[in-house]
């Protein structure tokens, strides 16, 4: 056994003196590429396929001791080859010290190198920022390594080097004040956005960034430097926190290219997510399903170019890949024309050339530096193509598309008991043809895949292409079916259908559509068609479902649309019902009596001398109806402006459609009226600063738990008031639709307020023992929130300590206890933005109803939804882009699917003082007065 293994060892030792010979040779001849270089490689290569044979055949265990795979060794095809027909990704290749292969993936240049030719100055800066204080706190992180590096497993030294996993551990224990790095996650974004530049590298250009036992080298160590002086020292520490805050701001574009960089097939399920919601952004992707997407996001191939003036291809030229600008910019090219055009973020090119097979029709060039692509090649492009379109049903009628249906895989039973493998789902489609396909299949199929929510996205999303007023009609189209060709039990079959859709879309729709007045005469029609059909066909179930809607209908019109309300926009902007009880239960059923279009508001609108008038208007009355009753009482008659001045002075001109104006200001903001000439004479008014004292005496004779409890209650009576209808009116356009937004507004505006409440509290602390009393009680309010499942106030109590205004009292930190620094530090990890708020989306993933949801992400994926893809595509309408604003709306329904139900505190005093605090709080919105503030109670350090 010894005998066979020195004979392996003597024989690894010659092909390294090969290999030796082979680098010497390379470096001679790069740039011509000789024969000698080639036949050297292929000598080199053909010995280690003959070590290879030997260790299948003879104690392979023991040779997994002394070679290292075939695949560590370097090979010409990395190298940078002027006639490489390779795209380029940027990286600037060049051997390694040691001779080692810089890892690359079968589908192009190695992720590990730069994907630029220099660093730009802001992160060669951040680059030195870093190492200057590593090397001032914590000098040991810097140093030679030892490591056995090649295949004689002879120990080699890698000079001054870190170890990845430490880098980390480094960045997330920097100080805290001003900018917070909330998981390991972003740290690991950080550093590879400085690998990206080439501002540090792996020791052996074989990994990207890892939190992981691996060695990565400071660009300034490659080569001899002298150590940092004192004034480096303080000159990086001041500079600190603009260098954390730059590469926080570049850490999730790096991890999404770190992982586009990866080759193909090491790429995770947790990666293709990542990469498929990204691509739900991209503009030049919004007319393609999302099935299609989901298969780009597996074949998708990250190229940069850092030099302007690179062709990426020729006219001419046979086209190879489609190309998606993630970044920059380039000029089209046509000859005989010169520059035809420029495409930018978010355009793609390329793709004609593979769909019709034919050549480039101009010429492409980069019109900047830094320019980073998405690719597709032409296999998997046209194998994505073939493999969607194989899978597609289309419907036609007079030789037109009016019905898209994409075949899906399925494990469940259909209708008729048999088992069904695979199933229908709706793509695109015209609106009545999907509302005939829906009542044909969709309605009374018993299966047992619980994941069609056909029906459901229809219903939640109708207002968008179907409102009701063109949806009745069709429906009574479809009952009245023509009884003289069809027979009997088609007919039944079909009019139950009808009458299931209504029922179902009174319960899921519920105020909204039983205050419809389209609906209400429909509503009317359908019960007199049941009742003439029930003795022929036998509808008597159906009649009474029907009876008890319209019963449901007339109750609520009763109860309340008949009670018209009177709101009152109050001193601090809170909107009031007026007249209302103190009690704690008839105070609940304030809330709950949700805003309506008919509601009366009661409101001021100032002139630009601060005078005002008070006025009353319909919530649901336009700007426009404001504005001529403003007029007529202010006595105005020249071209008027309505304006909101917000406590900053940013002036908002309202445009004569918007409604819901009095319930939809800012946080202090007020109504002003305005000649247009004067528009630049228009100041807040001295109340819109806020207040002048805090209130930290009052709040800390406060129980958290108390405090946290009233919040709850209130804000879910809030949230409750909120119809899903309302975020669609306010995603695509709240002038679009003529719907009041008020109960959303209200519910958003309570987020705002607590975030400023709690940076309001802090900054009007005017010592440092009080601001530490009150940092303790909000971060336990923040805890009760959380157990409550109220995660909109646990956000808006963690935003406003995070607050820059907040998080720069260094003093107020250093006096925290330690137990309370490490909870907020899980309460930042869990509000961390990283991965599209993926911590938050898990936590909420694992809580049962009721739970009140972070809002403003609901509102942020909805309009991602919108904005990255079209709503109609050739004519018809994308139900897939319905089915995604469906899923956020889903959310919300389950969120409140089952009633809150807390029991108050025990142990403690009356509720009253706390509820009355709670609701009436006296914020300062104006960021620039809250930093100001702060600057005075502790001074920036010189």
């Amino acid at each position: 056994m010894s005998a066979l293994k020195q004979e392996k060892l003597d024989f690894v030792k010659g092909v390294c003196e090969k290999q030796k010979d082979l680098v010497q040779s390379i470096n001679q001849s790069v740039i011509d590429k000789n024969t000698d270089t080639r036949n050297a490689l292929s000598d080199l290569l053909g010995c280690f396929r003959k070590l290879s044979h030997v260790s299948r055949t003879r104690n392979k265990h023991l040779m997994e001791d002394i070679v290292s795979p075939i695949s560590t060794l370097r090979t010409l095809t990395g190298l940078p080859h002027q006639n490489d027909s390779r795209p380029s990704n940027g990286s600037i290749g060049s051997f390694s010290p040691l001779g080692r292969k810089e890892t690359q993936s079968p589908n192009g240049p190695n992720p590990a190198l730069p994907i630029t030719q220099e660093p730009s100055a802001k992160l060669a800066r951040a680059g030195w920022v870093l190492r200057t204080l590593i090397l001032c706190q914590c000098p040991h992180l810097i140093r030679d390594r030892k490591y056995h590096a090649d295949p004689t497993r002879q120990l080699r030294t890698f000079r001054k080097c870190l170890v990845g996993s430490e880098m980390v551990e480094f960045l997330l224990q920097q100080g805290t004040p001003h900018v917070r790095i909330h998981s390991r996650s972003l740290a690991i974004g950080m550093w590879q956005a400085l690998m990206e530049e080439g501002v540090i590298s792996h020791v052996t250009n074989e990994h990207q960034f890892k939190d992981k036992y691996l060695f990565y080298r400071f660009r300034e160590d490659q080569q001899e430097t002298p150590p940092p002086t004192f004034e480096d020292r303080q000159q990086a520490e001041a500079e600190l926190t603009e260098t954390l805050a730059l590469l926080l701001q570049l850490a999730p574009d790096a991890i999404f290219r770190m992982i586009l960089r990866k080759p193909l097939g090491e790429r995770s399920a947790e990666d293709l997510e990542i990469i498929y919601e990204e691509l739900l952004h991209i503009k030049a992707l919004s007319h393609l399903s999302n099935s299609v997407k989901r298969e780009l996001a597996g074949v998708l191939v990250f190229e940069s170019h850092p030099k302007v003036g690179t062709v990426l291809f020729n006219q001419g030229d046979e086209g190879k890949s489609w190309f998606i600008i993630l970044r920059g910019s380039v000029n089209v090219v046509i000859y005989g024309k010169g520059i035809v055009c420029s495409l930018h973020e978010g355009d793609d090119f390329g793709k004609l050339a593979l769909v019709n097979d034919a050549p480039r029709a101009a010429t492409i060039i980069t019109r900047e530096n830094n320019c980073h692509f998405l690719r597709v090649d032409k296999d998997d492009f046209n194998s994505i193509i073939r493999g969607v379109e194989a899978n597609i049903q289309r419907l036609k009628e007079h030789g037109q598309d009016v019905l898209l249906l994409q075949k899906i895989p399925a494990d469940g039973k259909a209708a008729d008991g048999s088992q069904s493998h695979h199933k229908y789902s709706v793509m695109a489609g015209a609106p009545q043809k999907m509302l005939e396909y829906l009542l044909e299949t969709g309605i009374d199929q018993k299966t047992e895949d619980s994941s069609d929510t056909f029906l459901e996205d229809f219903l939640l999303t109708h207002v968008i292409f179907m409102p009701s007023h063109q949806l009745c009609p069709e429906l009574m189209r479809h009952y009245r079916i023509n009884a003289a060709s069809c027979e009997k039990d088609f007919i039944i079959a079909k009019k139950k259908r009808v009458l299931h859709f209504v029922q179902v879309w009174a319960s899921i729709i519920r105020s909204a559509f039983y205050d419809d007045s389209s609906i209400a005469a429909f509503l009317k029609e359908l019960h007199e068609a049941v009742v003439e059909d029930c003795k022929r066909y036998g509808l008597h179930e159906e009649l009474s479902v029907v009876t008890r809607i319209i019963e449901t209908k007339e109750k609520f019109e009763r109860e309340v649309m008949g009670v018209p309300h009177r709101w009152k926009v109050g001193p601090y902007g809170q909107i009031r019902l007026l007249s209302a009880s103190e009690s704690q239960d008839e105070e609940r059923t304030e809330f709950r009596r949700c805003i309506k279009a008919t509601d009366e508001v009661v409101f001021r609108v100032y002139c630009a001398d601060h005078t005002y008038t008070t006025i009353k208007t319909p919530v649901g009355a336009t700007a426009e109806a404001i504005k001529r009753s403003a007029a007529e009482k202010l006595g105005f008659k020249d071209e008027l402006l309505l304006v909101e001045v917000k406590s900053t002075g940013e002036r908002v001109i309202f445009k004569d459609s918007e409604v819901s104006v009095p319930t939809g200001l800012s946080v202090n903001g007020r109504i002003f009226l305005t000649p247009a000439s004067q528009l630049d004479l228009l100041t807040p008014l001295p109340e819109q600063d806020g207040p002048m004292d805090g209130t930290g005496v009052i709040l800390e004779g406060l129980n958290s738990l108390d405090i946290a409890y009233n919040m709850t209650i209130y804000e879910w009576d809030l949230f409750s008031c909120v119809h899903e209808y309302e975020l669609i009116y306010q995603v695509f356009g709240r002038h679009q639709f003529r719907k009041i937004m008020s109960n959303l507004d209200v519910f958003l505006r309570r987020f705002n307020e607590v975030q400023y409440w709690v940076v309001t509290e802090m900054t009007l602390a005017a010592t440092p023992a009080r601001r530490v009393a009150l940092l303790r009680k909000f971060i336990k309010i923040a805890a009760h929130c959380r157990e409550y499942q109220n995660m909109n106030s646990f956000f808006a109590i963690v935003m406003g300590l995070s607050n820059i205004a907040v998080s720069r009292m260094t003093q107020t930190w250093e006096k925290l206890p330690g137990k309370l620094k490490r909870t907020f530090s899980d309460f930042e990890a869990l509000i961390d933005p990283s991965r599209n708020h993926r911590r938050y989306r898990l936590t909420v993933a694992k809580m049962d109803p009721p739970i009140i949801p972070f809002m403003p992400l609901l509102l942020k994926d909805m309009t991602f939804s919108h904005e990255g893809n079209k709503t109609y595509m050739e004519g018809l309408l994308n139900f897939e882009k319905m089915h995604m604003i469906a899923q956020t709306l889903r959310i919300i329904r389950h969120c409140r699917s089952r009633p809150l139900v807390l029991d108050p505190p025990s142990g403690n005093k009356s509720q009253q003082d706390v509820r009355n605090y709670i609701r009436n709080l006296r914020i300062i919105d104006n960021q620039k007065r809250l930093t100001q503030l702060s600057d005075a109670l502790e001074p920036r350090r010189q």
